[in-house]
């Protein structure tokens, strides 16, 4: 400690130079959301006569290319303003792929080193994102090992973990602060249902869903929330039987969403309702949407796709109207060797003819029919 001329005690954080540097990283971060314009809210088409709209907020056209561009912007001036990240900081993260993606987009903005601890069965894609955003992978054999991995890492480097599935819902300011669910509710305000009826996400983190959640709460919107979950993930069953211990233990095929254990971050009471989606139905939905959008879509966006479209075929069978969002979390050029060759979804046993046709079907006769698998 050294002492002022006032007698007050002064610590190596109050160092000018320190000051500084934290001011001038704060800045950058800031710099980079005003030189991003807003996310694109996309018409998805379906049949004028139904009185449904159906919504795409393209998250893909961000820097980094994904819904998490947000997420790592907020988990850098969350760690910067608690004083946890320094000049020199080593940057970790656990992650499945797109966060670090971006994180590492961060990290290089600072001039930090940035560490991704991630699953080995992580796109190749994805890998090569990172490392072009001067990160480093390291790869684990098994996923459930890469929190305690990334917390060695940051322990032996004296770097910072940056602890996504703790701190998503935290780093984010939920009342508005131009997050997702605020700039939805702008975006809507001169089309026909300006109000949705629904709001459909998946859950990694479980941030956004936690962030939009609140938020329909506190504009005291009559919103709902519904979540999607993929196979292997853990989500569905402990919100469905209110076991916040439940855990799988395996991994998520759907890169982005799904996670072997419950994060901190996923606050099941913010949410109205969940939907358990099928592996294959999330890669027909995928590739579906890319073909009547044109827009290249990844698996989690064809998770939430299949979800939306379900509740609207119920909105449809029910008469009702109004809107539904979805997110269309990153484009589907990061999967080209998995949820778009077929060669590797024989490898995994995903036949998604049936849910293919569930699509088809509905699409031409607004009928939702369960695949027969």
């Amino acid at each position: 400690m050294e002492s002022n001329d006032e007698g007050c005690c002064r610590s190596a954080t109050a160092d000018p130079s320190t000051r500084a540097w934290l001011h001038d990283a704060v800045r950058r971060v800031e710099a980079d959301a005003n030189r991003s314009a807003d996310t694109h809210l996309h018409v998805f088409p379906l049949p004028t006569t139904w009185g449904i709209d159906l919504y795409l907020k393209d998250e893909s056209v961000h820097p980094t290319g994904s819904l998490k561009h947000r997420l790592a912007r907020s988990l850098f001036l969350y760690a910067l303003c608690n004083g946890w990240i320094h000049e020199g900081s080593t940057i970790i993260e656990a992650s499945s792929g797109s966060t670090a993606v971006s994180e590492a987009y961060f990290a290089r903005l600072l001039g930090l080193p940035f560490v991704a601890v991630m699953p080995a069965s992580t796109s190749p894609e994805k890998i090569e994102l990172i490392e072009f955003q001067g990160g480093r992978c390291h790869l684990v054999d098994d996923p459930g090992t890469i929190y305690d991995e990334a917390r060695r890492l940051a322990s032996e480097s004296g770097g910072h973990y940056l602890d996504q599935f703790t701190y998503a819902e935290r780093a984010t300011d939920w009342r508005g602060n131009n997050n997702i669910a605020e700039s939805i509710f702008e975006q809507l305000g001169h089309e026909r249902h300006p109000i949705p009826t629904w709001i459909v996400v998946g859950a990694g983190t479980g941030g956004t869903s936690a962030t939009i959640g609140r938020y329909l709460r506190y504009q005291r919107h009559d919103t709902s929330l519904c979540v999607v979950d993929p196979e292997n993930s853990a989500f569905y069953e402990s919100w469905t039987h209110g076991d916040p211990s439940y855990v799988t233990g395996i991994g998520s095929r759907i890169e982005g969403i799904g996670r072997p254990r419950v994060e901190p971050s996923f606050l099941p009471a913010v949410v109205d309702c969940m939907i358990a989606v099928p592996d294959a139905a999330s890669v027909a939905a995928a590739r579906w949407t890319s073909e009547i959008t044109g827009r290249l879509v990844g698996g989690s966006t064809g998770t939430s796709m299949w979800g939306a479209l379900r509740l609207v075929a119920g909105m449809h069978a029910r008469g009702e109207s109004g809107s539904v969002i979805t997110l269309l979390c990153d484009g589907g050029e990061r999967y080209a060797h998995t949820y778009y060759d077929d060669g590797w979804l024989a490898a995994h046993d995903l036949d998604i003819a049936p849910y293919r046709a569930t699509l088809e079907k509905f699409y031409d006769t607004g009928d939702w029919v369960e695949p027969t698998v």
